[in-house]
């Protein structure tokens, strides 16, 4: 017989593990009696866990929504996970989330054993962040409500305030939150202009949830759309060039945040970067280790060839 600690969590793992059980088959798994199931159910709901029960056929239990969180039975490799994923969060861009990092990392902290407290404080303390900068914070309440509006496909009204400052307020339906390391952008359906459109999160004010449902019939890939409005669009100077390999290994060398990838055939590609100047767009091009042309500018293909020239005659 199991002591009570120990039957409490075997019935807590139980309740997790599928949607609802029967007390006679409860009572099996713990080898107790139904009785012993009842006792251990109000002890459970005593402690903070929604156990909800309903009687007659059909019924049975299952764990409710909301509660507390049960409590976490971690492999070696888990803890420390967590504990240097809380350490990165404690320089995130979402303002509360510091100080609930540094909170949570202090309980974890405390309840490491003496073996993984010594391998995350080797990692804390030999690990640097590169500077990124002046970023802008954004909102964490803003953030979960506007994944609640993806996950739950409704829509949202905010306020937008534009590159230029202008303010405006807009009505639509997300898809997807996409981070790019630097900034966080909400990729939705702009039902007033009825187009697709990317929203920088920290622009956002005020939104709310509308309580409009929709369904997408053929939603766009939220991370080309940002990579492509925050790749391309804003840039001066696009060079398009046809890369002979598929667009999968070429995606590998240029990834989104670096550049654009469009499949041709089964063998080859368009990638497209761009710039205000030529420099990054040639050092980019040089960076390309498959068969090549450049389709454009006309500019980025003369100063490529004069350096394929001089490299030739050195």
């Amino acid at each position: 017989m199991m002591d009570t600690a120990a039957r409490l969590l075997r019935l807590l793992s139980l309740l997790q593990s599928r949607p609802q059980w029967d007390g006679a088959d409860l009572a099996v798994r713990l080898d107790v009696t139904p009785r012993t199931v009842r006792r251990d159910v109000t002890r459970l709901r005593s402690l903070g866990y929604p156990v909800d029960a309903e009687a007659g056929i059909g019924g049975g239990y299952r764990l409710g929504p909301g509660g507390r969180l049960p409590p976490l039975l971690l492999e070696d490799e888990e803890a420390v996970a967590i504990a240097v994923g809380l350490r990165v969060a404690t320089t995130t861009t979402v303002s509360g989330v510091e100080e609930a990092a540094i909170s949570a990392l202090a309980k974890l902290h405390q309840v490491l054993p003496a073996r993984l407290r010594e391998q995350v404080a080797a990692i804390n303390a030999h690990t640097s962040q590169l500077p990124q900068g002046e970023l802008p914070m954004v909102d964490g309440d803003v953030l979960v409500l506007l994944a609640a509006g993806c996950r739950d496909t409704e829509g949202i009204r905010f306020r937008y305030r534009t590159h230029g400052g202008d303010e405006s307020e807009r009505s639509v339906e997300p898809l997807q939150i996409v981070h790019t390391g630097r900034r966080w952008y909400l990729v939705a359906r702009d039902r007033d202009r009825q187009a697709w459109r990317t929203f920088r999160v920290d622009r956002i004010t005020e939104p709310v949830l509308t309580g409009a449902r929709y369904r997408f019939e053929d939603p766009p890939d939220p991370i080309a759309l940002v990579a492509e409005g925050t790749g391309v669009a804003p840039w001066d100077i696009v060079a398009r060039i046809r890369v002979e390999a598929d667009a999968a290994t070429v995606s590998k060398v240029f990834p989104a945040r670096e550049g654009i990838v469009d499949p041709i055939d089964a063998t080859s590609c368009e990638l497209r970067f761009a710039a205000n100047d030529l420099g990054p767009l040639i050092a980019q091009t040089l960076r390309i280790r498959w068969p090549f042309e450049i389709l454009g500018p006309p500019e980025l293909r003369t100063v490529v060839h004069d350096h394929g020239r001089r490299l030739l005659d050195s």
